[in-house]
C-alpha cells in the first residue's frame, strides 16, 4: 500500500501540497452541495404537499357544494393543476389489492384535513393506493351518490436551481483551484531557491548569497544558510591559504637541496638524491595544486566537450610519440555543447586519459548525446583494472594501489581525486568499473 501511494502521490513539495489542498476543497464542495441539494429538495417537498393538499382541498369543496348537475361541467371547466387529474365516477379508482399509499405520499394530499371536515364536507369513505408511482385517491360524496376520483402525480424534485447556479458554481471552483495553485507556488519558491542555492554552493564556494527577504521563516533559514556558505569559504580560504604557505616554505629547502646535491662527489648518489628532491617538488606543487583548485575562480562558459576529448587525446597521443595512435581513439558526436570551465574540465579528462595511458597502454573517450538531461563520458583502457572493493578508496587523495600503480608509472595518488572535484564541482561526477571483456571505464556524468 505503501508503495502505490508513493507512484501515485506527486514527487514535489508543491504538487503534493496543492493536490491535498484541492482534494479538501472538492470535499468540501461536495459537503455543502449535498447539504443544499438536500434543504432545497426538503423545500420543495414542503411547498408541493401545501400546494397539493390546498387544491385538493379546494376541489372536494367545490364539487361537494355544487349541485349535483352541475358537478360534471364543474370537473370539466375547472383549471386543476400539472400533475393532479379528477373525475367523478360510480366506482372507486382504488381497486382490490392495490400497494396502499405510503404516509410520505398521502402527506401531500392531506385527507386527515378532509376527515376533520364539518359533517356536510366530510367524505363518507376515503380508499388510497399507488399504481404505477401514481397516488390513486376516491373519495365518496357525503350524500353517498358518487365517488371523487383523483390521480396525483408528484412532480421530480430539482436539488439545482437552474443550470446557470452549476456553471456558477463550476467556476467559482476553478477560480478557488488556481488560486490554490498559485498560492502553493508562491509558498514553496523558498524551498526552490534554498535547494538551487545549496546546489550552487556545492558547484562553487563562492556562490552568491541568498536573498534574505520574504515571511520571517524564510528569511531566517536564508541566513542561516548564508552563514553557513561564508563559514565554508573562510574554512577553504584558511586551509589554502595554510597549504600555500608550507609549500612556499618547503620550496626553499628543496631547492637549497639541490644546489647542494649538485657538489657531491659521488655521481651514483648525486643522481638519487636529485630524484628524491624532484619527486617531493612534484608532490608539494600536485597538493598545492589539489588544496587550491586555481580551476574553481574559472568562469563557466559554454564550450564544445566532443572538440574538447579529441583534443585531449591528441596531446596524450603527443606526449608518448613511442605509442601507436591508434591508441588513443574518440567515439562520440562530432559537436555537443555544455557549460562548463574549459581549462577545469581539460585537466580532469587529461588525469583520466593519462592514468588510462600509463595502466591501460589505449586510452578511449566515448562520448554519448544527452539523455535526461545527463551527459555520460566513458575513458576506457585494455588494464588489469581495479578490484571492485578499491575502486572508491582510489579517488582518496594520496591513495595508490601498489599492485596495479608505482611512482615510476604514475604519480603521487592525486588524479583521481583531483579530476572527482573538478566535475563534482560541475554538477556532475565519476566512477570506475571493470569492463567486462578486461579493462577499466571511467564513467563521467555531466549535466546537459
Amino acid at each position: 500500500m505503501n508503495a502505490l501511494i508513493r507512484r501515485v502521490l506527486p514527487r514535489t513539495l508543491a504538487a503534493r501540497t496543492a493536490l491535498f489542498l484541492l482534494v479538501a476543497l472538492m470535499a468540501v464542495q461536495a459537503a455543502g452541495l449535498t447539504i443544499h441539494a438536500l434543504d432545497r429538495v426538503d423545500l420543495q417537498r414542503a411547498a408541493m404537499e401545501r400546494e397539493m393538499s390546498s387544491r385538493v382541498f379546494g376541489l372536494w369543496r367545490a364539487v361537494v357544494l355544487a349541485l349535483p348537475e352541475r358537478r360534471g361541467a364543474l370537473l370539466s371547466d375547472i383549471d386543476l393543476p400539472q400533475g393532479l387529474e379528477a373525475t367523478l365516477d360510480e366506482r372507486p379508482n382504488v381497486r382490490l389489492g392495490m400497494p396502499p399509499a405510503p404516509p410520505p405520499v398521502l402527506r401531500m394530499v392531506r385527507p386527515e384535513l378532509l376527515m376533520g371536515a364539518p359533517p356536510r364536507l366530510r367524505p363518507r369513505e376515503i380508499q388510497a393506493g399507488m399504481g404505477f408511482g401514481t397516488l390513486n385517491l376516491s373519495m365518496m360524496l357525503p350524500d353517498g351518490s358518487a365517488w371523487l376520483n383523483m390521480a396525483v402525480h408528484a412532480p421530480p424534485l430539482r436539488p439545482w436551481h437552474s443550470e446557470t447556479f452549476l456553471i456558477a458554481f463550476v467556476l467559482m471552483t476553478a477560480a478557488a483551484a488556481s488560486l490554490i495553485l498559485w498560492a502553493v507556488r508562491r509558498l514553496t519558491r523558498p524551498v526552490r531557491d534554498l535547494a538551487r542555492a545549496a546546489n550552487a554552493l556545492g558547484r562553487d564556494v563562492n556562490a552568491p548569497p541568498m536573498p534574505e527577504d520574504g515571511p520571517l521563516e524564510v528569511a531566517t533559514a536564508a541566513h542561516a544558510f548564508n552563514t553557513m556558505a561564508e563559514r565554508i569559504r573562510r574554512f577553504v580560504g584558511d586551509r589554502t591559504q595554510m597549504l600555500a604557505a608550507i609549500g612556499h616554505d618547503l620550496r626553499t629547502p628543496i631547492t637549497r637541496l639541490k644546489l647542494r646535491a649538485e657538489f657531491m662527489d659521488d655521481d651514483e648518489q648525486r643522481a638519487k638524491m636529485l630524484s628524491d628532491l624532484e619527486e617531493m617538488e612534484a608532490m608539494v606543487n600536485a597538493t598545492l595544486a589539489f588544496a587550491r583548485d586555481d580551476a574553481a575562480a574559472e568562469p563557466s562558459v559554454p564550450l564544445d566537450l566532443a572538440a574538447l576529448c579529441r583534443t585531449v587525446l591528441d596531446e596524450a597521443a603527443d606526449a608518448r610519440p613511442d605509442v601507436d595512435a591508434d591508441a588513443f581513439v574518440y567515439d562520440g558526436p562530432e559537436r555537443l555543447t555544455v557549460r562548463g570551465r574549459p581549462i577545469a574540465l581539460k585537466r580532469a579528462l587529461a588525469n583520466l586519459v593519462t592514468n588510462a595511458a600509463n595502466y591501460g597502454g589505449v586510452a578511449r573517450i566515448l562520448l554519448e548525446p544527452p539523455r535526461n538531461g545527463s551527459i555520460l563520458l566513458l575513458v576506457e583502457d585494455d588494464g588489469p583494472g581495479i578490484p571492485p572493493e578499491s575502486q572508491e578508496a582510489v579517488f582518496q587523495p594520496f591513495r595508490r594501489l601498489e599492485v596495479s600503480r608505482n611512482r615510476e608509472t604514475g604519480g603521487v595518488g592525486l588524479g583521481l581525486p583531483i579530476a572527482r572535484n573538478i566535475l563534482r564541482a560541475h554538477g556532475g561526477d565519476v566512477t570506475l568499473r571493470n569492463r567486462p571483456g578486461g579493462g577499466l571505464s571511467a564513467a563521467v556524468v555531466l549535466p546537459a
